[in-house]
């Protein structure tokens, strides 16, 4: 392989979501959570199993509403730190896709919620960066709507 062919991309990011931390951890272990707001904007996401533990983990599909297009992926829980840390390894189920990729996501309380930092580590180099970056950011625009109203349970 060529050395184009086999270098890997990193994306960091950082936000402050007006939400606490316990919110925040649980869009990020809870199914339907991740089925509403990890999809970029087109896509529905399918989790299709997953078991919240170290060395459990999911797989989920993306798929394109307007062509029905799937992609699918695999995640595996290496660090799980309740509302402060999680760090986990994705790989992607098609073959075009190799390699495995290393997400870590912090929480950290602040005074005005939780400031949310994600490292994501070795994405395959047939993936453009800036495409990865774009729709991390479409997500977690979806992440701080689902994790920012205060909307009281009635009765």
């Amino acid at each position: 392989m060529a050395a184009s062919e086999t270098n890997t991309g990193t994306v960091r990011l950082h936000r402050v979501l007006r939400a606490p931390t316990e919110r925040v951890y649980k869009a990020f272990t809870d199914k339907s959570a991740l089925e509403y707001w990890l999809p970029p904007y087109g896509f529905i996401g399918t989790v299709h199993d997953m078991d919240v533990r170290v060395g459990g983990g999911y797989r989920m599909s993306f798929t394109n509403f307007g062509t029905g297009s799937r992609h699918s992926f695999t995640v595996t829980y290496v660090e799980l730190v309740p509302n402060t840390r999680i760090r986990h390894t994705d790989r992607f189920d098609d073959d075009n896709l190799p390699g495995e990729m290393t997400v870590t996501i912090d929480l950290k309380a602040v005074s005005c919620g939780t400031e949310l930092s994600i490292v994501q580590e070795g994405i395959p180099s047939v993936i453009p960066v800036e495409m990865c970056y774009l729709g991390w950011q479409e997500t977690l625009e979806q992440l701080a709507r689902l994790v920012e109203p205060e909307i009281p349970d009635n009765g």
